[in-house]
């Protein structure tokens, strides 16, 4: 099992700690994951996401190298802008998110998923071209989230709480140096740290001396990406779920999709291109229990004549909606906002009622 650089800290402050993607990592902390959640959304939670992999693609023709990957625009990407990019394979299937940011001199920043981040590099170093790839296995990334946390970013560091979403910078907090980007993964405004392994407890001791920030652990943080509609790989994505399904078309760059200058190119694209003529016959949606019995992923989505429709991939419950949600693949039939359904929860059908996303506002500081 591994640790991460704040492994100390969070058993000081009384972590319940689990293991996840081969990391022991803090689950919720003494307070609960409800108020976890709820105090993110009311003032500033601090997340450790150090077992999160960070990368450097770096050499002439690394935004060439990346298009040929993802479906996101990297060459009109500016310095210290961000995307959100998705790996895709032949067939157009998913083999990790993750965020993109240009550095300066041909070099691009990596944040992936820590249960994806071994096969993603050699997924990467298996196409590079005179590029270099560099694991930072020395840096450390918090999460500072909520909306008290520019507050408590312009105490530390104002030059950093100007930041916009999707934009990053390198910065200093207390004489450390680090790299600042506006964003997360709870909807909130905020930002995540990318800090040297040694100066990381100082740094997070740093940031919990503030009244406004507690320390959050990875339950809290699971309930906030749900009711902010955002997908966790493993469960809204995967080898066999396309864009298409997962509603994120978005994330292919109007230069690369199928009318734009650089139509293609990646991986998977003319699989994309038809099904997203065609129409998805899955799509991701999010439901509301209309009772209080909490779903789980993997049970069956049932329609009003009691056929299997889809089936759960990710729930919780949503504290600041007030109940259990989830999120589930359903026949397309049966997505539109408001349809009735029920979830087979120990063989009882269980009312639930289709919900557009986000279930709660992506509140996101865009300027």
């Amino acid at each position: 099992m591994l640790h991460t650089p704040l492994d100390a800290l969070h058993r000081e402050l009384g972590a319940r700690m689990v293991p996840f993607a081969g990391y022991d990592m803090p689950v919720q902390y003494s307070q609960g994951i409800i108020k976890e959640h709820l105090h993110t959304r009311q003032a500033a939670g601090l997340f450790d996401v150090s077992h999160m992999g960070q990368l450097l693609v770096r050499g002439e023709g690394a935004a060439e190298l990346l298009e040929s990957l993802v479906p996101a625009d990297v060459l009109g990407l500016g310095e210290h802008r961000q995307t959100y990019a998705l790996l895709t394979n032949t067939a157009g299937g998913v083999i990790d998110d993750l965020i993109i940011t240009r550095w300066p001199q041909d070099t691009f920043f990596l944040v992936v998923n820590a249960g994806c981040k071994h096969e993603d590099i050699a997924h990467i170093e298996s196409h590079l071209r005179g590029q270099s790839l560099q694991v930072l296995q020395s840096q450390a990334l918090l999460a500072l989230q909520g909306p008290k946390a520019r507050a408590v970013m312009q105490s530390v560091c104002a030059p950093a709480a100007g930041l916009v979403f999707m934009q990053g910078m390198p910065a200093v907090i207390d004489n450390i140096d680090v790299y600042i980007t506006c964003s997360g993964y709870t909807g909130e405004d905020g930002f995540e740290i990318s800090v040297e392994a040694q100066h990381a407890d100082a740094l997070a001791r740093r940031l919990l001396a503030f009244d406004a920030v507690e320390a959050i652990g990875l339950g809290a943080r699971d309930s906030l990406r749900l009711e902010a509609g955002l997908c966790l790989y493993g469960h809204e994505l995967g080898p066999d779920i396309d864009p298409v399904q997962a509603g994120l078309l978005w994330s292919i760059g109007k230069a690369r999709r199928a009318t734009g200058p650089r139509a293609g190119g990646f991986p998977g694209a003319e699989s994309i291109f038809a099904k997203a003529t065609a129409g998805a016959a899955m799509r991701r949606v999010g439901l509301k229990a209309l009772g209080k019995r909490p779903m789980r992923e993997g049970q069956p989505v049932m329609d009003a004549d009691g056929r299997t429709v889809g089936e759960v991939c990710s729930a919780a419950f949503g504290a600041s909606v007030g109940g259990p949600i989830a999120m589930a693949y359903v026949e397309s039939a049966a997505c539109e906002p408001g349809t009735e359904l029920a979830v087979m929860i120990r063989d009882k059908a269980n009312p639930v009622v289709v919900s557009a996303l986000p279930f709660h506002p992506q509140r996101y500081f865009r300027g």
